[in-house]
């Protein structure tokens, strides 16, 4: 995620690092050096190319607007609901450290280590990625076989859950919470279970595989057809124009293809591993262990 002071517009609007520019700028000189050809062939009357039909090129113009205005706003509802299951997550074990008070020293502070390496491995799964988690195996006490295989689980993360849970139902057996206690405490693990499958959703159904091509496709096809369109009526500010109708159309393309996996390392997705680590600063600092620092950006991006 691009963190920026947005007070300066002077220098938001010359920024180049985190935004799409960099992304669209091959195809975006492509459909300008067209233009400039295509206006230097025809001032030198070496050839005149008929003109695209207005009223045909106008409404090419409205539909891809539409359908790309209609694609934007679905991207952005997922990274957005990927933003909100995020924070619910914060909630979530912000609720469980405070609630965890009930039970002895021991048992809360096995369960928060496990409760902070499940979001380790959510992150994790959602980037499809493999961190190291071998400084948990000694606080979250599982066995060294069995958590030196944690990864080759088919859910790393809801394994966790379900010792998570195994865990309160040891503590209930033996008489060390009751069971309105252990129901208040299990909710919690079934929200985390919940906050998963609302993030396993996003990641496993993208946009319509053909719909994307279709308007990527499109979106090409319209920018390289706006010299042939607007070169007998602007002239030598043919280039010019071109390059700002291209540099927004292409760039409403390119960016709702980000928008569209929020939990990726893209500049503009998600910063689960900051927000992972603000998980495991605040349940540290409620155990009274030692805190590691913050997550800075490097080059305005915070992961």
């Amino acid at each position: 995620m691009i963190v920026r002071d947005k007070s300066n517009s002077f220098s938001l609007l010359f920024a180049w690092h985190g935004t799409i520019l960099p992304k669209v700028l091959p195809a975006l000189m492509s459909v300008i050096l067209i233009s400039g050809v295509l206006v230097y062939l025809s001032r030198e009357h070496f050839f005149s190319l008929p003109a695209v039909p207005a009223i045909g090129f106008t409404i090419f113009g409205v539909i891809l607007s539409i359908f790309l205005s209609f694609r934007n706003t679905a991207c952005y509802d997922r990274w957005w609901e990927g933003r909100k299951l995020w924070g619910a997550l914060i909630a979530t074990t912000r609720h469980l450290s405070r609630d965890t008070h009930i039970l002895d020293t021991e048992n809360r502070e096995l369960l928060l280590y496990r409760m902070m390496l499940f979001t380790h491995l959510l992150r994790d799964r959602l980037r499809q990625q493999e961190s190291n988690i071998e400084h948990y195996q000694p606080d979250t006490q599982f066995d060294p076989i069995a958590f030196s295989q944690l990864k080759q689980q088919v859910n790393p993360a809801q394994w966790v859950l379900e010792q998570m849970q195994k865990q309160l139902v040891e503590c209930y057996r033996s008489g060390q919470i009751s069971d309105i206690i252990y129901n208040n405490l299990n909710q919690h693990t079934v929200e985390l279970g919940n906050i998963q499958a609302g993030c396993d959703r996003i990641l496993s159904t993208p946009l319509p595989f053909s719909y994307s091509v279709l308007l990527h496709r499109a979106v090409y096809s319209f920018c390289f057809i706006l010299p042939f369109s607007l070169e007998a009526n602007l002239g030598l500010w043919t280039p010019v124009l071109v390059a700002l109708i291209a540099y927004l159309f292409l760039g409403l393309d390119e960016l709702s293809a980000e928008l569209e996996e929020p939990f990726g390392l893209q500049d503009n997705d998600l910063a689960l591993d900051s927000i992972v680590r603000l998980v495991e600063r605040e349940t540290l600092s409620s155990i009274g262990r030692e805190i590691p620092e913050p997550l800075r950006p490097w080059k305005e991006h915070l992961s």
